[in-house]
């Protein structure tokens, strides 16, 4: 049974005093919670494979790209399947090189997961993004998803400033003034505060 992170219910409480709109929105979507599968590996490529499309998109190439790997997404299997299998799910040249690349990178140890919980967020994002292929949007949803960071605010992400516009009665995408106010209000918490964002305007889990 999934459980969420050891800090949610002290962060809805907190961020719930700090911010009434944010409140309305933690009381409609109250039982939901950040998941991880604490699956590194898998969690990168899903990251990969969502950069850049919808999550609709993103949802559909993902399932294809399962299938290839007969759902057993794991280094060894990546680098097995050829590049023109991959594409044949949706997968464009570059992403087909980058799952590669990170393929032989867990391989080869020259990526080691175990370094990053020594690290501050700021640390673990410059290390994740030396893969080719991994910008600060996707190390930031590693950070949130993987190892459940708590303060973890990507500014760079569609669905974050849509939902911030409409909750916020802002324009699109919002000024760089509204996001600093934003997150200072929900400073510790920045990651709790992402996922209702996404929840308010997307019922559906999202997960990498």
């Amino acid at each position: 049974m999934k459980r969420p992170p050891s800090y949610w219910q002290k962060a809805k409480r907190e961020l719930s005093k700090r911010d009434s709109v944010l409140r309305k929105i933690i009381k409609k979507y109250n039982k939901g919670f950040l998941t991880t599968r604490n699956k590194p590996f898998f969690s990168l490529c899903r990251t990969i494979v969502g950069q850049q499309i919808s999550t609709r998109a993103a949802d559909s190439i993902w399932s294809k790209f399962e299938k290839k790997c007969k759902k057993n997404i794991k280094p060894k299997i990546i680098l097995k399947i050829s590049s023109r299998n991959l594409k044949s799910a949706g997968l464009s040249r570059q992403k087909v090189s980058y799952l590669k690349n990170i393929a032989k990178a867990f391989i080869s140890k020259s990526f080691d997961v175990a370094k990053l919980k020594k690290m501050n967020d700021n640390e673990a994002i410059n290390y994740i993004t030396k893969l080719k292929g991994l910008g600060v949007w996707s190390a930031e949803m590693f950070l949130m998803f993987n190892l459940n960071r708590p303060n973890i605010f990507p500014v760079k992400d569609i669905g974050l400033l849509r939902a911030i516009s409409r909750n916020y009665k802002t324009v699109y995408p919002p000024s760089k003034k509204i996001l600093e106010k934003i997150s200072k209000i929900h400073y510790g918490y920045r990651t709790v505060f992402t996922w209702y964002m996404w929840r308010s305007i997307d019922p559906s889990d999202i997960e990498y």
